[in-house]
């Protein structure tokens, strides 16, 4: 369904409740099939989190996880240790096309039997789980953080435990430094040193615990456009953020400080403040949050300022190429952007074209990125429901400050 966001004007002081994070609900949730002695709270309510949750208590040999990639990764190591269990793991034509050899062939190193039905490196595979007695594996480190948290997800399964060594530049640090937390904050024990990540093998229960997911801060991201583009003195509080945050993307309140934007960490929430106007060309390197990248590029654009930004090469191998898109959607609407496999340079334009219908490309990232657009000029979202992989309340969220929104 394509939705029309009329251009708006939003209330000086609002407030929303955010859902769990997706990233931390879809580790912890394959951390408690392992381990079910825990309890998880404020899991996300994402489309990709319910794929995750159905998928570990799913009876049925085939699991279709249709565009959900960070669940491919984790369920193919998952499915690998579950003795006597043989699955074919599946999903949508875009899935198809999303490498994945890196992580199967570090699997296969550590004893895991795994095939590919179709296209050799990519979905979708057969997994036959069995017993991994292997426990020393190395990994290309500069592709996807997914492939290395899969594997410590499931390493204390193992029967010697895990020691796994890097190659290379290591990708979205912040996302290895989460799974870790995660795991150490369930009870497992973990190393970090230089190049090497240690977990030492627990085949026993865990201590009953509960644990809280903190609301997504990708999510987050477009409340920090939206209150950079609105007057000074708008006030947005959002709900429930830490300001030890394991996410990545919390580095939105460092980065929003640029585009004048104050956040102030209030118990269990963070409140958003326009404090002033700075237009001055951006600079960013994104490598460790590169999920934030298309809502940093449409703010820049829609308050007309220039900005580079860098450490994106995993943004080919996401739901779209979103450097492509991006480049594609944002000339449409009038700007000038020059990408690489790996930057993104956007020129200063003072000009945005009104109504221009933003295509999304299966990618929820592109319909939340552009909305807040809606504060300069109209703006059409198409297949707005894409939403719903990470925030299926989105659009609601947004009407709830003022957004006018019409199908």
């Amino acid at each position: 369904m394509n939705i029309t966001l009329q251009k708006s004007k939003i209330a000086k002081q609002s407030s929303v409740q955010i859902t769990g994070s997706k990233s931390e609900s879809n580790r912890l949730l394959l951390l408690q099939a392992l381990y079910p002695e825990f309890e998880l709270k404020n899991v996300s309510n994402s489309d990709d989190s319910h794929l995750m949750t159905k998928a570990l208590n799913s009876t049925s040999n085939i699991i279709d996880i249709h565009h959900a990639g960070t669940a491919m990764r984790f369920l193919t190591a998952y499915f690998s240790i579950q003795e006597g269990r043989e699955v074919i793991l599946t999903g949508s034509q875009r899935m198809k096309e999303r490498p994945i050899k890196i992580l199967v062939e570090a699997l296969q190193d550590l004893g895991a039997d795994i095939t590919y039905q179709a296209n050799e490196g990519f979905p979708p595979i057969r997994i036959k789980g069995k017993k991994l007695t292997k426990h020393q594996v190395s990994l290309k480190a500069n592709v996807s953080s997914q492939y290395i948290s899969a594997l410590l997800l499931i390493a204390s399964k193992l029967e010697n435990g895990l020691e796994l060594t890097l190659e290379g530049n290591i990708t979205s640090v912040p996302y290895i430094n989460m799974t870790l937390s995660l795991l150490n904050e369930t009870g497992l024990e973990t190393s970090f040193v230089e190049n090497t990540i240690t977990v030492k093998p627990h085949v026993k229960s865990l201590e009953p615990k509960t644990l809280v997911v903190e609301s997504d801060w990708s999510s987050a991201s477009y409340y920090f456009s939206i209150v950079a583009l609105s007057d000074i003195g708008t006030e947005i509080t959002l709900t429930s953020y830490k300001e030890n945050s394991l996410q990545g993307d919390s580095v939105l309140v460092e980065i929003y400080k640029h585009f004048g934007v104050a956040t102030k960490f209030e118990s269990n929430t963070i409140v958003l403040t326009k404090k002033n106007q700075n237009l001055e060309p951006k600079a960013f390197n994104l490598v460790n949050a590169p999920d934030i990248a298309q809502t940093i590029a449409v703010t820049c654009f829609a308050l007309g300022i220039s900005c580079d930004l860098t450490g994106l090469h995993t943004l080919k191998i996401k739901e779209t190429d979103r450097l492509v898109a991006l480049k594609t959607e944002i000339e449409k609407l009038g700007g000038e952007v020059n990408i690489t496999d790996e930057s993104l340079h956007l020129s200063a334009s003072k000009i945005i074209k009104e109504s221009v219908s933003i295509a999304t490309y299966n990618d929820h990232r592109m319909a939340m990125a552009f909305a807040p657009l809606a504060l300069k000029v109209p703006v059409i979202i198409e297949d707005s429901g894409v939403v719903s992989k990470s925030y299926p309340t989105f659009w609601d969220d947004l009407k709830s400050i003022g957004f006018e929104i019409t199908q």
